[in-house]
């Protein structure tokens, strides 16, 4: 079988939490830590202090207090999710570098979910009463405070909010933030912009009804699930059968006990309840992904009418806000394959090689920069960028193509493309009335522009004033032998043609390193000229020595 194929996706969060301490890929976090003020500042010091992704690791928080000394026997997981693309490789069971064909498989080929009676999540059941008795509810949970200083609450951030459609009974799995209200009530944001969530739509139906909507919130269950949440999948398409395709087998489902919903049976916790369609309560504020702060807004209100749980369960948390976090990697490593699979397959886009999603602060969405072959025609290089601006209403505000010798991770790379590739009174585009998507709401207009450029090269230039790669690759071994500090290579770190480079050069080149550099200023004492002015090219005198 290809090793494609993902047989050995783990069946649920504590599978997938042992693979990760095998893997050396989980830090144990056994001092009392206050998940009020201290446990999300410590995870982000692993996107804030400067370490590579390959350095982040999953943090597994096993003495979580709070900030009225409360204390909890539930561990608390941040980072296990997505703290680095490896990890979220290994919680569908595959290669990093497989992601995005398991996604593309997955959807064309979905695996409906079995139905089973007795669950692990429906261990322990709170209701009635219990929800409200002291240090009940979701008192009894060790949510964190995601952003201490300007959270108005504790938040339940890795989310699996389940949904119907009460005209086709089709299930929508979407990751919506909850802030804690009472120990029976939550504040749910669900996105109501253009392309915004599908547990919206939903709303607004039994809204037109005049019902509550039934929600269920699945906090931790199997990665290959749960990644289905971030994913703008076809609002009609069955999210737990697209989980099926990514794991390889079918999901193992259960009804739930007092909403008629369902939900992943192995599912760690599970929080059942009904959202109010006709009262919104004031949510917020809370610290967002697109790096500000959210104001408090008129939510959604949740009556929780049970919590269902494991006997021993693992509560998992995300860091989000300010990218780069652990919820910008969970939709970088998905989306990007998925884009680029778009323009490739779908809209047959010659020469698109990638797809990169600018991470840092801007948060994916508003930023894309696509890498094409050398000599891509122009027409190609705009229908590629105009299709990854319009692929999602929210992604695509500033779409940047470059050549493939630029490596689009690197903004310094992509501005000196701009600088000396691109002529902005031509191959520049803006157009109109996008929506604004996600973002701060202060001073936002509803409609924005989507600007396009084009900073791919367009003819032949001078090589890269770099030294070649032999000569940097022969210093860098010198480097290390000299015990001098690491290094990590940023690219370009080496010169390199960009077909503007003659073999007449190319000889003085190694000439000079050679020492013989008295052979060639012979040769050019030979060749002066008269009536010139300086700075006049040699071949538009000489024959072209291209």
């Amino acid at each position: 079988m290809s090793s494609s194929t993902p047989q050995n996706a783990p069946a649920d969060l504590q599978e997938h939490l042992a693979r990760l301490e095998e893997m050396g890929l989980v830090t144990r976090i056994d001092r009392r830590i206050d998940k009020d003020s201290e446990l999300h500042p410590l995870a982000r010091w692993q996107f804030q202090g400067g370490l590579h992704e390959s350095q982040r690791r999953a943090f597994l928080f096993t003495n979580v207090v709070g900030a009225k000394g409360e204390s909890y026997d539930i561990p608390v997981l941040v980072g296990g999710l997505a703290a680095s693309a490896e990890i979220y490789a290994a919680g569908l069971g595959v290669p990093v570098d497989e992601i995005g064909k398991v996604w593309v498989r997955a959807m064309a080929h979905p695996i409906d979910p079995v139905m089973v009676e007795d669950a692990p999540c429906q261990e322990v059941v709170q209701m009635g009463e219990e929800l409200t008795a002291p240090n009940g509810g979701l008192a009894s949970l060790p949510v964190p405070i995601s952003t201490p200083g300007f959270d108005a609450a504790p938040y339940l951030t890795a989310t699996l909010c389940v949904t119907k459609d009460p005209e086709n009974g089709i299930q929508n799995m979407g990751t919506y933030r909850a802030g804690l209200k009472a120990s029976d009530r939550l504040g749910v944001r669900m996105a109501s912009r253009l392309s915004g969530a599908g547990g919206y739509l939903h709303w607004q139906k039994y809204k037109a009804l005049g019902q509550p909507m039934p929600v269920a919130i699945v906090l931790g269950c199997a990665p290959a699930v749960l990644f289905t949440g971030p994913q703008k999948l076809q609002i009609d398409q069955d999210e737990m059968a697209v989980a099926g395709g990514l794991m390889g087998r079918a999901v193992r489902t259960v009804r739930c006990k007092t909403v008629d919903l369902v939900v992943p049976a192995d599912a760690e916790i599970v929080i059942e309840g009904f959202i109010d369609t006709d009262l919104l309560e004031p949510e917020g504020p809370f610290g967002e992904s697109h790096g500000h702060v959210a104001l408090e807004d008129f939510n959604m209100s949740m009556q929780v009418t049970a919590i269902t749980r494991k006997h021993k369960p693992v509560f998992v948390s995300i860091v989000s806000q300010v990218t780069p976090s652990e919820s910008s990697v969970l939709k970088r490593v998905a989306y990007e394959p998925l884009f680029l699979e778009h323009l490739k397959h779908v809209l047959d886009i010659k020469g698109i090689k990638r797809v990169v999603m600018h991470e840092p602060l801007t948060n994916l969405r508003k930023v894309i920069f696509l890498q094409f072959a050398r000599n891509a025609p122009k027409a190609e290089v705009w229908r590629g960028m105009q299709g990854a601006a319009t692929l999602q209403a929210q992604c695509g505000k500033l779409v940047i193509a470059v050549s493939e010798d630029i490596n689009p991770e690197n903004a310094d790379a992509v501005f000196w493309s701009l600088a000396y590739r691109s002529d902005f009174s031509v191959d520049l585009q803006v157009t109109h009335n996008r929506s604004s998507g996600h973002g701060p709401k202060s001073g936002r207009g509803a409609l924005e522009g989507t600007l396009m450029i084009d900073a791919t090269l367009k003819h032949d230039m001078p090589p890269l004033a770099l030294p070649a790669e032999e000569f940097m690759s022969r210093a860098k071994d010198i480097w290390q032998e000299l015990g001098l500090p690491s290094i990590t290579p940023q690219s370009p770190w080496h010169g390199y043609q960009l077909g503007d480079w003659s073999q007449e050069w190319a000889d003085f080149a190694t000439a000079a390193v050679a020492g013989d550099w008295q052979a060639i200023g012979e040769s050019t004492y030979a060749r002066r000229r008269g009536n010139l002015r300086p700075e006049t090219p040699v071949r538009s005198v000489d024959s072209p020595k291209k």
